[in-house]
């Protein structure tokens, strides 16, 4: 690989709440290489986007290659994006409030860069290189530290008036719900997420409930994941059991109004929850989806889990690169 000319890569960011992944891509969409580090959001928006920089340029060591070989960096970000200047309006995940990402990265790197919505981000990924970029019109709905989404529309990445369109996780579920990180109350992502999931469990363990996850974690489940949810089921927990399905449930019927609302061939259901989960809540997310929407608006759509899972944001960089490099 090392003797590749200039511009042949591709690099695709995805930047969590808690962690930064960078993928190094060929042209033609093969991954070749990858790093990973912690985002260390409480640090401020300056170290995270020297981590950033730091997570890129070792994943280009790993695959024997230089800066100089990459065409272009693709990155998705959590929160409200402003895409066209490249900057990061709100995001609650990060604690980041207008945040020139694109020209402090261009800055550490040379390299240029382009900026989207996690969620869009991770939708261009699996619709280009998943779907193959077949559907007319799909939907990405991403179950994470939050939920977000992507919308494809007549084949092209729809953002919106404002270019924020996909914001799916704050559509409010229940109106005097628990408190989300947007300021709303009862948002999806308040119900459904795994910040929901893990927040919901640690209180009822400190009202008294009993779970295999104390056993597992200790008593104050610090270092709680996804898979620790799937293991406790498989161990025949049923509060676990429990929680994960409500929330299964209230992604079935936020889907169901995104087919009433948009009506569109796929959907696909991605992130990490759903990547730890999928056995766990899949088929109840479908069920409940096609039981709350209007009927026949679900006839023939298709409700998927994705199968990019971890890399849907990397290779959605990747393509988003690509796109705007050609």
């Amino acid at each position: 690989m090392a003797e590749a000319s200039k511009g042949e890569y591709l690099v695709g960011v995805d930047l969590g709440g808690t962690k930064i992944l960078a993928g190094i891509f060929t042209t033609s969409l093969k991954c070749v290489g990858r790093s990973k580090m912690s985002t260390k959001a409480e640090r401020g928006p300056e170290s995270v986007i020297e981590r950033i920089a730091h997570c890129i340029q070792d994943a280009v060591d790993e695959c024997d290659l230089n800066l100089k070989q990459v065409r272009g960096v693709g990155i998705g970000s959590p929160g409200s994006i402003d895409s066209e200047n490249g900057r990061v309006m709100f995001a609650g995940n990060l604690g980041w409030k207008d945040v020139g990402l694109k020209k402090e990265l261009e800055g550490l790197l040379g390299l240029p860069v382009f900026l989207h919505n996690d969620c869009n981000v991770c939708t261009l990924g699996v619709y280009e290189v998943e779907l193959e970029s077949k559907p007319r019109h799909m939907v990405g709905v991403f179950l994470g530290t939050g939920i977000g989404g992507g919308l494809i529309l007549d084949g092209k990445l729809f953002t919106g008036f404002n270019r924020t369109a996909g914001e799916v996780g704050h559509m409010v579920l229940e109106v005097n719900g628990p408190k989300c990180t947007c300021g709303n109350k009862g948002c999806w992502e308040a119900l459904g997420s795994r910040t929901a999931l893990f927040r919901q469990v640690q209180q009822a363990v400190k009202d008294g409930q009993k779970t295999i996850l104390t056993s597992m974690l200790g008593d104050d489940l610090k270092d709680m994941r996804s898979g620790d949810l799937r293991k406790a089921i498989k161990q025949g927990d049923k509060f676990v059991e429990h929680i994960v399905e409500e929330a299964a449930k209230y992604s079935g019927i936020a889907i169901a109004n995104i087919i009433n609302v948009i009506n569109p061939e796929v959907i696909v259901v991605g992130g990490g929850l759903m990547d730890a989960l999928e056995n766990e809540m899949m088929q109840v997310v479908v069920d409940t989806a096609r039981e709350h929407a209007f009927p026949g608006t679900d006839k023939g759509v298709k409700i998927i889990p994705s199968k990019l899972g971890d890399d849907a944001g990397i290779t959605g960089g990747a393509v988003l690169a690509r796109r705007e490099t050609k």
